[in-house]
């Protein structure tokens, strides 16, 4: 499902996925918080990226999904990390 929604949406969408992750272990499980702080997180992080993208090389048409992509592969892997660490102890 995730192979196809960025096959689709693009690096872009890969945002969708991060964000919530990162909100979750800021602020716990309970949805009613992190539904719309994930929405407003999102939001935030792709203008932030954007503009840092904007401003930083404005003479190179780099696409948004490269810093996004860059952002969140590591954090992934992170998370892969940690629950193997956890899982063995």
């Amino acid at each position: 499902m995730v192979g196809i929604t960025i096959s689709v949406c693009g690096g872009i969408g890969f945002i969708g996925l991060v964000v919530p992750h990162i909100l979750r272990l800021i602020l716990g499980p309970h949805h009613r918080y992190l539904l719309p702080a994930s929405a407003l997180g999102g939001a935030i992080f792709l203008l932030g990226a954007d503009l840092l993208l904007r401003t930083l090389v404005p003479e190179k048409s780099i696409p948004l999904g490269v810093v996004t992509a860059m952002f969140g592969a590591p954090f992934f892997l992170f998370l892969l990390i940690k629950k193997r660490w956890s899982v063995q102890l």
